[in-house]
C-alpha cells in the first residue's frame, strides 16, 4: 500500500463572524482533557466528478475549495483558530505562594493548520475492503502524537485539517485539541464545514448555514474560581509520567445492520424481562455484546475484574449547559464486574449493567465533582490507562453524531475512520451506521492476538454485517 506525501501546509486565519472574547478561561471539564491525545476523525469521500452534470472539480480546485470553506467554518468557531497558553497563577507574583498555572484559550486568530497530502497508491477499496484497518489511515491525520498540553510549549494550533487525495477518493480529516472541545462540538464543526462546502459547489455559497451558532462562552458553576489556577509549576508536571510509545494494537471496523442491532436489543430485554425496571437501549445491547466477546478474546479468568468505561454527555442533563455549547461537556462513568459473570449471566445482564451505569448519572453529584475539582484537580493518565487496558473497554463518540451527512458537494461519505489518538487496547469508537437509521458501526482496538480471536468468534461475528464498510 502506498505512502502518504505532504504537498503543502498553511495556516488558515479566519475572520470572526461574531465578536469573540480575547481569552476563554477553561472549565474543569476542559482542563481535565488536556492530558489526552487529540480528537481525530475523518470521512472518506468519493472522487469529485470531472465530467458530467455536476460541477466539475479538478484536484487543485478541490483542495482550494475545501480550504476556503474551512476558513468560513472557522469564522463561526473562531476560538478554534486560537492558541492554548499557560500563565502564572494570580498569586504567584508575590513570591509567597506555591507555584501555579492558569491554562486558557487565547482567541488570537493565529490560525488552524490546513494540510494537503497525496496517497496515489491508496484506493478506496484498500480502506473499506478489509476487516482490519490499514495503518496508513493514521497518516491521514495531522497533529499526531500530541497530548493537548503539548500545544502550549510550541504555540501549536488547536485544530488542523488534512485533505488527502487517494487514487480514487478523498479523505478529509480533522484533529482537535481535546482540552478545547468534545466530540459533540467536533462534529458540529465538521457538519458546518461540509454544509458550507456543499452549498458553494451548488452555487449557494452566500446563504446562511442552517445550524445555530456555537456557544463559546464557558459554563462555570456559581462560585467556581475563574480562571482556575492549577497547583503545578510547569505543564510537564500536569502530565506526569508519559508513555514513550503506546503498546501495539490492531483495530477493526465492524458494521451492524439495523436488523442486527434490533435483534440484540430484543434479546437483551427478553433476558431481563421481569427483572429490569427500564428498557435496555440498542447501544447498550450492542456494547454488551462486544464486552462479552472481548472477555472471551482476552481469555480473562472468571474472577478477573473487567471494567467498561462510558462517556456521558451533559448537554440536556445539566441545567444551564446550552445545546450548542462548544466546549467540553462530558462526564465519565463505568460498569464493573468479574469476567465470569459477564459471560455466564448473559447478554441482558451485561447490558443492564451498562444501562444502570448511564442511569446513575446524577446532576447533584456531577455538580459536586465539578465544584471540588479546582481544589483537587485530577487528569487522565495515558500511562495509567495502559496499565489496566487489557481488562477494560472504553467507548467514546456517539451514534447520534451526524457522520454520513457530511457531503462536501459531490456525494455522501463512503465511510468514517479515526486517527492514532488515544488508541490503546480496549478503545472503542461508536458511529452511526452507513445504512440508515438504526444501523451502527464500531471501531475496536485490541491487542493483536486478542483482536484475532475476536474476529474469529462465531457468536460475536454472527451479528456483524459485511466486512467491507
Amino acid at each position: 500500500m502506498g505512502d502518504v506525501s505532504i504537498v503543502s501546509r498553511r495556516m488558515i486565519r479566519p475572520e470572526p463572524t461574531t465578536s469573540p472574547p480575547a481569552t476563554i478561561h477553561l472549565t474543569p471539564w476542559d482542563l481535565r482533557m488536556i492530558t489526552v491525545d487529540h480528537i481525530q476523525k475523518g470521512v472518506l469521500l468519493p472522487k469529485p466528478p470531472t465530467t458530467g452534470g455536476q460541477r466539475r472539480l479538478h484536484a487543485a480546485a478541490v483542495v482550494e475549495h475545501l480550504a476556503s470553506s474551512f476558513e468560513r467554518a472557522l469564522g463561526r468557531f473562531y476560538p478554534f483558530a486560537g492558541r492554548l497558553a499557560a500563565t502564572p497563577g494570580r498569586n504567584d507574583c508575590d513570591g509567597g505562594s506555591p507555584k501555579s498555572l492558569v491554562v486558557s484559550l487565547r482567541c488570537s486568530g493565529e490560525g488552524a493548520e490546513f494540510v494537503h497530502a497525496v496517497a496515489p497508491g491508496v484506493t478506496v477499496a484498500d480502506l473499506t475492503g478489509a476487516l482490519c484497518v490499514p495503518r496508513v489511515v493514521w497518516s491521514f491525520f495531522p497533529l499526531d502524537g500530541m497530548l493537548g498540553v503539548d500545544a502550549i510549549a510550541d504555540s501549536r494550533p488547536v485544530m488542523a485539517a488534512q485533505v488527502t487525495e487517494l487514487a480514487d477518493g478523498v479523505f478529509v480529516a480533522l484533529s482537535l485539541n481535546h482540552g478545547v472541545a468534545d466530540g459533540t462540538a467536533f462534529w458540529r464543526f465538521f457538519n458546518t464545514w461540509s454544509e458550507i462546502s456543499r452549498r458553494s459547489v451548488d452555487g449557494d455559497g452566500g446563504c446562511e448555514v442552517s445550524s445555530t451558532f456555537p456557544v463559546h462562552r464557558r459554563w462555570f458553576l456559581d462560585g467556581c474560581p475563574v480562571p482556575i489556577s492549577l497547583p503545578f509549576g510547569s505543564v510537564e508536571e500536569i502530565v506526569g509520567q508519559r508513555l514513550g510509545s503506546y503498546p501495539p494494537v490492531q483495530e477493526c471496523f465492524l458494521h451492524f445492520s439495523a436488523e442486527s442491532v434490533k435483534k440484540l436489543k430484543a434479546k437483551a430485554n427478553a433476558e431481563m424481562s421481569g427483572a429490569a425496571t427500564a428498557t435496555i437501549s440498542s447501544l447498550q445491547a450492542l456494547l454488551a455484546h462486544l464486552w462479552r466477546a472481548a472477555c472471551r478474546a482476552r481469555r480473562l479468568a472468571p474472577g478477573q475484574e473487567t471494567l467498561y468505561g462510558l462517556l456521558v454527555g451533559c448537554r440536556g442533563r445539566m441545567d444551564g449547559v446550552p445545546t450548542a455549547y462548544a466546549g467540553n461537556a462530558v462526564a465519565h462513568a463505568a460498569a464493573q464486574s468479574p469476567a465470569g459473570e459477564i459471560l455466564d449471566r448473559g447478554l441482558g445482564w451485561a447490558a443492564w449493567l451498562l444501562n444502570r451505569t448511564v442511569a446513575s448519572f446524577d446532576e447533584r453529584i456531577a455538580r459536586e465533582k465539578l465544584a471540588s475539582w479546582p481544589g483537587e484537580p485530577s487528569f487522565p493518565s495515558m500511562a495509567a490507562f495502559s496499565a489496566t487496558a487489557h481488562t477494560s473497554l472504553l467507548t467514546g463518540s456517539s451514534p447520534r453524531f451526524d457522520v454520513y451527512g457530511n457531503d462536501f458537494g459531490w456525494g455522501r461519505p463512503v465511510t468514517v475512520r479515526s486517527g492514532a489518538g488515544n488508541k490503546l487496547d480496549g478503545k472503542v469508537t461508536v458511529y452511526e451506521g452507513g445504512d440508515g437509521a438504526g444501523s451502527m458501526a464500531l471501531e475496536v482496538c485490541l491487542a493483536p492476538e486478542a483482536l484475532a480471536r475476536l474476529v474469529a468468534d462465531d457468536e460475536f461475528m454472527a451479528a456483524v454485517g459485511a466486512t467491507h464498510c
